[in-house]
């Protein structure tokens, strides 16, 4: 068990490589928790997301600019 299981982990920022919110969210994946990323990039995203899913971790990006929201 991980540390984190049974909790969501919330990312902004979390899909380009290399960034700190990318090696957020693959980490905290691999300590059992959801991860939700967003960012403005798409293609990224959804890389990361389908990294953590391989991994048997659990994913959902969603695009979004954190700046005008």
């Amino acid at each position: 068990m991980g540390r984190l299981d049974n909790k969501v982990a919330v990312v902004t920022g979390g899909a380009s490589n290399p960034s700190l919110g990318r090696a957020m969210s693959i980490a905290f994946a691999r300590e059992g928790a959801k991860v939700v990323l967003t960012d403005i990039d798409t293609e990224g995203g959804k890389k990361v997301e389908e990294e953590i899913l391989n991994s048997s971790g659990e994913a959902f990006f969603i695009k979004q600019d954190v700046t005008s929201s």
